[in-house]
């Protein structure tokens, strides 16, 4: 069970009830203060659905307010400040341009999921950092994959493995769950106990 937060909807309350395109800095800075606000009512450790699907257009500016500000809230290599991750769902191909090229100006990584059901990552990660990301996604819904396992799927020594995945845990790619990690997008049906308010 995840959270939900529809970005349209949150647009509408927070700018204008007939504006569905979320162009300029302060249109961005007023959609990201409603979703903080919403994000402070869940609690510490939360899995949170940050819903594209209504938005008309998404400008550079307000990629970088919602997306990228949002995110370097709750990323961090030293200490995260809370448990907070997120899906991004409903990101068309316009919506992508803008965002990618956020995430490579911060170096911040995010999982997409598609209508299908598929999860993707995207942005800046190396090559083992993904290829632990898939391994774990691959094993679906509600399957936790320990160190030992990533390391012999990966070809990693088990300390390369361990301190790669506490990297994906620390950015937030990766949710740790009874002694093992499930991968963001694939991890909707066993979160422990983190708020529900799909």
């Amino acid at each position: 069970m995840i959270n939900h937060i529809d970005v349209s909807s949150v647009l509408r309350k927070s700018v204008c009830e007939l504006y569905s395109n979320l162009v300029t800095r302060p249109t961005g800075a007023a959609v990201r203060c409603e979703i903080e606000q919403e994000l402070d009512r869940i609690g510490d450790r939360a899995l949170t659905v940050i819903d594209f699907s209504h938005v008309g257009l998404l400008d550079f500016s307000c990629a970088d307010e919602i997306v990228a500000k949002l995110l370097l809230q709750y990323v961090s290599l030293d200490a995260p400040r809370r448990e907070v991750y997120f899906l991004f769902r409903g990101i068309s191909e316009s919506h992508m341009d803008a965002i990618e090229a956020v995430l490579e100006r911060h170096k911040l990584a995010l999982v997409t999921q598609h209508a299908d059901g598929g999860s993707r990552l995207v942005g800046i990660v190396d090559v083992d950092e993904r290829s632990a990301w898939e391994i774990i996604s691959h094993l679906g819904a509600g399957v936790s994959a320990d160190v030992a396992e990533v390391a012999d799927a990966t070809g990693l020594s088990r300390e390369h493995a361990e301190r790669m995945l506490d990297i994906l845990w620390r950015r937030r790619l990766v949710i740790r769950h009874d002694n093992g990690y499930v991968a963001v997008g694939s991890a909707t049906a066993a979160v422990g106990p983190m708020r529900a308010d799909a």
